[in-house]
């Protein structure tokens, strides 16, 4: 491959990553706050009433999602990085 495919791949990755984090990353960092300060969570929904969870479920979903960001932005920057080496 040349040069600049590893350009256009690495930026595209790591432009997938932010927007991804960007767009759906508000709807996992309320884990955390829930768990320190109410050490209680909840599942909302658009339909019915907020139902207990335990806060470790919620936890796991927030680290999966933010290990699929790091992914994205972690694969672009090795793209990158092979450029310089």
């Amino acid at each position: 491959m040349s040069d600049m495919r590893f350009i256009i791949l690495g930026v595209a990755l790591i432009f997938v990553g932010v927007i991804v984090l960007g767009a759906f990353g508000h709807e996992y960092q309320a884990a955390t706050i829930e768990s320190n300060e109410f050490g209680t969570c909840y599942e909302y929904f658009d339909d019915k009433p907020p139902a207990k969870i335990n806060c470790s479920f919620k936890i796991m979903d927030q680290t999966v999602f933010f290990g699929l960001v790091m992914t994205f932005i972690i694969s672009g920057i090795i793209s990158l990085w092979g450029l310089l080496f």
